[in-house]
């Protein structure tokens, strides 16, 4: 039986489900997939088609590619792990995310959807916690807010209590860290004009969902790489934190 495991946060998870799920449409694969119903709540539809195969096969980042463009595989995938986070694997998942159809339904699921277009905010996603130490810093935050011009400046955080955070708030005392659950918080993000993000998976959806956003990343640091190339997509912007 193909069985995508809960490795990771909700993030990694969509991505690897994501991904799975795409290979699993095209052999009519039967997946269980980790989080299914949360993610659903997002709109994204992940597929479970009739097969079972009783010959089992490792499915990782180095052979995804490989095995997605064979014209048809009879094999299963259990316990499936790998992140996935390649930028040719990330490129599929992103042309899936922004295809007709799946924009819809996802846009439709969104209850914050009336914002879309129609608002001048910006939303800050600052991954800390346990990767506080691979940041990309307050210099790279506050530069790129000082590129833009916007109303409300909206912050969401894992670690709303962390200094960093409480600089933004001094430097913007009108800021406001939200405080929904993971999928709400794709779907308000989601909305904003702008998007600053962090580096890792909860940021990478976030930019990924937004489909009329302006979106900046911070410019990869090869000693900070915890996390693969979620960020090469055309028409975002690499910043530099200096």
């Amino acid at each position: 039986m193909t069985k995508t495991l809960p490795c990771g946060r909700l993030g990694n998870q969509i991505i690897r489900n994501i991904a799975v799920s795409l290979l699993a449409k095209k052999n009519n694969l039967h997946v269980t997939y980790s989080s299914h119903e949360l993610i659903s709540q997002l709109g994204i539809d992940l597929f479970c088609g009739t097969m079972h195969h009783n010959t089992p096969m490792e499915l990782h980042d180095a052979n995804y590619m490989i095995t997605y463009e064979q014209p048809f595989i009879t094999r299963h995938f259990s316990d499936i792990h790998a992140f996935f986070q390649t930028k040719e694997i990330i490129a599929l998942i992103h042309q899936y995310l922004h295809s007709e159809k799946v924009k819809e339904a996802i846009i439709n699921k969104n209850p914050f959807r009336l914002r879309y277009q129609v608002n001048n905010d910006v939303c800050v996603h600052l991954r800390l916690d346990d990767a506080a130490r691979w940041n990309p810093g307050l210099a790279y935050y506050q530069k790129t807010l000082s590129q833009l011009t916007f109303d409300k400046l909206y912050i969401t955080t894992d670690q709303k209590n962390h200094e960093m955070i409480q600089q933004l708030i001094s430097s913007y005392p009108t800021a406001s860290v939200i405080e929904y659950d993971e999928i709400q918080t794709f779907q308000f993000a989601s909305t904003c004009k702008h998007i600053i993000l962090s580096h890792g998976s909860f940021s990478a959806v976030i930019g990924y969902l937004a489909y009329f956003s302006d979106i900046y990343y911070p410019e990869y640091e090869s000693d900070k790489m915890w996390y693969g190339d979620m960020f090469s997509i055309p028409g975002w912007n690499k910043m530099s934190k200096i």
